[in-house]
């Protein structure tokens, strides 16, 4: 099996489905897990309306000092989520378990209001189009769980 038929099966379509929360955990970073599932659906060609290396998914490769491209292109092999664990792992910039713990929970608390500008701007129209009526976003996070009806 080649690269982009792995690929292919491991690729959710996200015109059916959503990405994993920005919550759950991927090689010991949040936002991980989602940013490889919206990868893979954009190199399979199933991710709708979803975007992958975006301004949320640079905040964890930032952090970890991965380029978009490099990791989308280990992406592209058709890893599996343990097989891009492993790279990630050994890829990323090593830190202290603490400090990745420390960032996992500030931008598990973030509000919109702490997030930079440009995502600042970005998200005021997303909440009003995407949320749901009369349900509060009390951090950033909440906006994608609430969207996509994980609470």
């Amino acid at each position: 099996m080649n690269a982009q038929d792995k690929l292919k099966l491991l690729a959710k379509d996200l015109t059916k489905d959503f990405p994993r929360s920005p919550r759950e955990m991927l090689a010991g970073y949040v936002i991980a897990a989602r940013a490889v599932d919206k990868c893979r659906s954009v190199l399979a060609g199933t991710a709708g309306e979803y975007h992958s290396g975006c301004p949320v998914d640079s905040i964890w490769l930032d952090f970890a000092g991965i380029t978009y491209d490099a990791f989308r292109d280990f992406v592209a092999t058709g890893a599996t989520d343990a097989e891009i664990a492993g790279w990630i792992q050994k890829t990323a910039k090593q830190r202290p378990g603490i400090e990745i713990i420390r960032w996992n929970n500030d931008l598990r608390g973030k509000r919109l209001s702490e997030l930079p500008d440009g995502i600042q701007e970005y998200m005021e129209g997303y909440v009003q189009k995407f949320v749901p009526r009369n349900r509060p976003v009390y951090v950033f996070f909440d906006i994608y769980d609430l969207e996509e009806q994980r609470i």
